[in-house]
Order: structure tokens, then C-alpha cells, then sequence
């Protein structure tokens, strides 16, 4: 532990919060989505600088968690967008 671990999480976790802004006022699905992604790779990251600073395993273990929620998260939005573009592009 090079006690560097901390700061960057205070980092992130400042990131964190200029995502949510930009969630809330994303103008598209998109832009939402792509926001709820960075809240997933950027929990990842803060979880994990948390668990060497000596959060320990269980931490680890939420991390996987949120990357593996993250990664369903975006699979369903692309699917669900693509639905719906080939439902347009049929309708024409």
C-alpha cells in the first residue's frame, strides 16, 4: 500500500459525480447509457482502490458484481436499440 490509493478514489469519486450530472441531463438514451456505464467501470475502480487500501475480499467481490451488472446493462441497451432501428428501417 503506497497510500495513494485513497486520493485516487476521492478522484473517482469526484468523476462519479460529474457522471451523474451528466446522466441527468444527458439529451439522448445514449448519452444516459453511456453515463450509467462509467458509473459501472468507475465503481469497479474506486471499489478495488478501496479493497487494496485494506478493504479486503469482500470488497473485490462487489466489484466483480457491479462489472458483471455493468456489462448486462450495456448487452440490453444495444439489443433493445437495435430492435427498435430494424423495427424503424421496416416500417420505411
Amino acid at each position: 500500500m503506497t497510500g495513494v490509493e485513497l486520493p485516487l478514489a476521492l478522484f473517482l469519486l469526484a468523476n462519479l459525480a460529474a457522471a451523474l450530472v451528466r446522466a441527468a441531463r444527458g439529451p439522448t438514451a445514449a448519452d444516459r447509457m453511456l453515463a450509467a456505464l462509467l458509473f459501472g467501470t468507475t465503481g469497479v475502480g474506486i471499489l478495488v482502490l478501496l479493497a487494496f487500501a485494506g478493504g479486503g475480499t469482500p470488497l473485490i467481490d462487489a466489484a466483480l458484481t457491479l462489472a458483471l451488472l455493468a456489462a448486462i446493462a450495456g448487452i440490453a441497451f444495444v439489443r433493445r436499440a437495435w430492435t427498435q432501428e430494424s423495427e424503424e428501417s421496416g416500417d420505411a
